[in-house]
């Protein structure tokens, strides 16, 4: 709907020498101004008009004006009035109210010098809150895995194993590709190598030790954080917005021994076997590239296994395996129980568990390396 007042904007020459004469009429008012084309107009004569400060202003022919007009105006005059201005008696209480918040000062935000040590010290408290929080979780999991091994025929078996099915057996296809591309690089480039000096067979060795006492479970830890880490942390996170664990507590149903111990059992029970098929895949695929650049036949390939990989190295294996899923479930229902009843909340609460989740494992990694670094050679 146009109206029939737009804003004017006229420009007149004023005699004898006094420059120009700036005359505005209509309605400057937001309803006026976002007309089409009106808006893009009045700003370009007014843009034209900013640096000439002997214009004469009369806006009093002007029907009704806002503060969207007025600051039009104002800024056009860069913040003062003009010398010859002419108004109306009802806009002097709108420019008088302008001009006087144009000369209030906002104070100046001062950064202490010593504001990283506020930082560091509310980082290293937050790390101690999340820390108590943390031992509190692992003591509640005991508590409830006791009371589990007390009493088995009441236990949470359908949830254990529906967390295996979901946790476990839904990441059977990611593990399988990524362990077998890794297998491919691995062997590719060990090959490359180990051929310049003749020493093709001591790609068994390579190989067998890399994936099987570290690769193995580590990229399974990785992909599992990844996928399920985050899932488990979105969920409690949405039954946190949905109120869901607020229902339970009110129906007198633990969140510990109906959702936490059943998660944290079911990773330990499937990250084993998930290194092992992570193992298995990386293997083949080494063994492939190995048959392709190498020749080396698939049978010599595993006959050569067994001595060049001693059996303690499969049950480090399968330790990290079992310890990575527990931490990683942890850490999950972790920052998942922290999460706000807020959108924002759950996704930078999903951000941290997944980082958090693969930072835990790489250093438990670390961990488990040092401890048995004269074991399994």
């Amino acid at each position: 709907m146009r109206i029939e007042n737009a804003p004017t904007l006229t420009i007149q020459q004023s005699g004898q020498g006094a420059g120009q004469s700036v005359i505005a009429e209509g309605v400057w008012q937001v309803h006026g101004l976002s007309q089409r084309g009106v808006l893009k107009g009045i700003t370009r004569q007014l843009a034209g008009l900013k640096d000439k400060g002997a214009c004469e202003w009369d806006l009093s022919g002007i029907e009704s004006l806002d503060h969207i007009g007025a600051q039009m105006f104002w800024n056009t005059w860069n913040k003062e009035r003009p010398k010859r201005l002419k108004l109306d008696p009802r806009q002097e209480d709108l420019f008088h109210r302008i001009e006087e918040a144009s000369h209030i000062k906002l104070p100046r935000h001062r950064t202490s010098p010593f504001h990283w040590v506020i930082v560091l010290g509310a980082g290293i408290l937050n790390f101690f809150e999340h820390l108590r929080s943390f031992i509190g979780l692992i003591g509640i999991v005991i508590q409830d895995l006791g009371r589990f091994l007390r009493r088995p025929q009441t236990g949470p078996w359908r949830e254990i194993s529906a967390n295996i099915y979901h946790s476990g057996f839904q990441a059977l296809g990611i593990t399988a590709m990524v362990g077998f591309l890794i297998g491919i690089v691995l062997s590719y480039l060990s090959s490359q190598q180990l051929r310049m000096f003749g020493g093709d067979a001591y790609l068994v060795n390579i190989l067998g030790m890399a994936v099987i006492r570290e690769l193995g479970p580590l990229l399974a830890a990785i992909l599992v954080a990844g996928r399920s880490g985050s899932s488990i942390t979105a969920q409690l996170g949405v039954m946190r917005v949905t109120e869901e664990l607020d229902a339970m507590l009110v129906m007198g149903i633990s969140h510990g021994y109906r959702l936490i111990m059943p998660k944290v059992a079911a990773l330990a029970i499937s990250m084993p076997l998930l290194v092992v098929w992570t193992d298995a895949m990386a293997l083949l695929g080494g063994m492939v590239s190995a048959k392709i650049e190498m020749g080396m036949s698939f049978r010599y390939f595993l006959q050569k296994l067994p001595d060049a990989v001693p059996f303690v190295n499969y049950t480090i294996g399968l330790l990290k395996g079992a310890t990575f899923g527990v931490l990683i479930a942890l850490i999950s229902c972790h920052f998942g129980l922290r999460i706000k009843p807020n959108t924002e909340s759950l996704g930078r609460g999903t951000t941290t568990s997944v980082v958090t989740a693969i930072t835990v494992v790489i250093l438990a990694d670390a961990v488990y390396a040092i401890i048995f670094s004269g074991t399994g050679f």
